[in-house]
């Protein structure tokens, strides 16, 4: 069986590890490094939490511990499609750089630019960035490009969900055409395969598991959910999340609970929290600080539940995750994989549970489709959703209008009889008054509501005496 030290690393690199407590690498730690190591381009292809971040950074370190960077020209760059990656490859970076000299900025938004600059000022070995914050600082003039010997692209197909694309093959233009590549992506979609096509030069592709496949470690199941109505929809489907929290028992320890929409990751989880659990939020609106402080909270083992939008659901590694519940289901088939991906990391067991509406099915088919399974059905901890006191059907309604109304008719046949009748004893003298738009002399039964007694007299026309007149 391979162990780190085969893999040829910088002996610093090898007593971080050591330290970090691994001493066997994953499928594609084994396979990327040695590539990565003699110099070549990289693709590798594998499921979130199966340890790319290290595959990468292992390498890096070791190939970068000589030399030294120069200001505002980095040596390497990492580009990460969330703010949350980043932090997260730099907190690698900490741990397998720190018997090294070797520096780091992290380029995220909601950070200051001049802390920023004033690390690329100083000159960086390692720059990790979001797209969109690397851009601000080129176009600012604060960095320069031509000095990056290895580029990383990590999460690739996440890029192309977010409309990255674009950006990337920006920077692909600003780097020097004889660099390294080393290109990460959960998914193979064609758009990712014209990409390695056109900027990797002849890679070594690396496909530890089938594609979008989910991990054999997971435990899936989903809860099918009809509300007893429309406007109950949303608070029983509350309660079935509640409900099959309860159910997992002692063994739910913690959780990621997965919303669609931002306003729903708000909702549901100060729902939560009315109902004791503890739980918080963390979606792109959120204060950088402020969802910084709550996964460092799910990942100290202070707050239980995490209550999040798709943009916690990739590269994230928080290891001792016990649950997964998708609240919603993703309309993205790939998004389920990368979700359910939380759990069930490093060989641990994890559980995933979906909530599914009827509105859901074309979804679920997408699903099963991709990962090529049918998850299995379990039963809704709270039974069937029934009304306790339930409209009656269409078809019975539309039957007893015409019953309910037969009176109604009756009584407006009598007088329009009777009105008839007064109208012809008094001849055409009331009928010309009528033609003449004035007000109508016999007394009514029932007064127009609203109009007092000052009706018009169209209004006050029965439709036979407007056919008449």
């Amino acid at each position: 069986m391979t162990k780190f030290s085969d893999l040829n690393l910088n002996p610093k690199v090898l007593k971080a590890v050591e330290e970090a407590g691994y001493e066997i690498p994953t499928p594609i730690q084994a396979g990327a490094i040695p590539h990565a190591l003699e110099g070549r381009d990289v693709l590798g292809i594998a499921q979130t939490g199966t340890g790319k971040t290290a595959s990468f950074t292992l390498p890096m370190i070791t190939l970068l511990h000589r030399g030294r960077a120069r200001a505002r020209m980095p040596r390497s760059l990492v580009l990460c499609p969330t703010r949350e990656l980043a932090a997260q490859v730099a907190e690698n970076f900490d741990i397998y750089a720190k018997y090294t000299k070797l520096t780091k900025a992290l380029l995220i938004g909601g950070v200051s630019f001049k802390e920023q600059d004033a690390l690329i000022d100083k000159g960086v070995d390692v720059l990790i960035a979001t797209p969109g914050r690397l851009l601000d600082h080129f176009e600012r003039g604060k960095l320069l490009l031509t000095g990056v010997q290895i580029m990383v692209v990590d999460e690739a197909d996440r890029m192309l969900d977010m409309g990255f694309i674009p950006d990337i093959e920006r920077i692909f233009g600003l780097v020097p055409f004889t660099r390294q590549t080393m290109f990460y992506s959960a998914t193979m979609a064609p758009e990712i395969e014209r990409i390695t096509n056109t900027f990797l030069s002849g890679p070594a592709r690396i496909e530890v598991a089938r594609q979008a496949s989910a991990s054999e470690t997971i435990d899936q199941g989903m809860v099918y959910f009809k509300a007893s109505r429309r406007d109950r929809e949303a608070s029983e489907k509350r309660a079935v999340l509640r409900a099959l929290i309860e159910s997992e028992g002692a063994e739910c320890r913690n959780g990621i609970i997965f919303c669609n929409r931002k306003v729903d990751v708000d909702i549901v989880a100060k729902s939560m929290k009315k109902n004791g659990y503890d739980a918080a939020p963390i979606h792109g609106d959120l204060d950088q600080s402020q969802r910084m402080r709550t996964l460092d909270g799910f990942r100290d083992g202070t707050l239980r539940f995490l209550v999040a939008s798709d943009v916690a659901a990739r590269g994230l590694d928080i290891p001792n995750v016990s649950h997964v519940f998708n609240y919603d289901v993703p309309s993205h088939a790939e998004d389920y994989v990368h979700r359910i991906g939380r759990t069930g990391r490093a060989g641990r067991l994890g559980r995933a549970r979906t909530i599914a509406t009827p509105r859901d099915d074309k979804y679920i088919d997408a699903i099963e489709k991709l990962i090529e399974t049918t998850i299995p059905r379990i039963a809704n901890p709270l039974g069937e959703m029934t009304e306790t006191a339930a409209p009656p059907p269409a078809e019975e309604t539309r039957a007893e209008k015409p019953a309910r109304s037969e009176p109604a008719r009756e009584e407006s046949s009598s007088r329009r009889s009777s009105s008839r009748s007064g109208s012809s004893s008094r001849g055409g003298s009331s009928r010309s008054r009528g033609q003449g738009g004035g007000r109508r002399e016999e007394s009514r039964d029932e007064a127009v509501v609203g109009m007092g007694e000052d009706v018009p007299s169209f209004i006050a026309q029965s439709f036979e005496e407007r056919l008449v007149s």
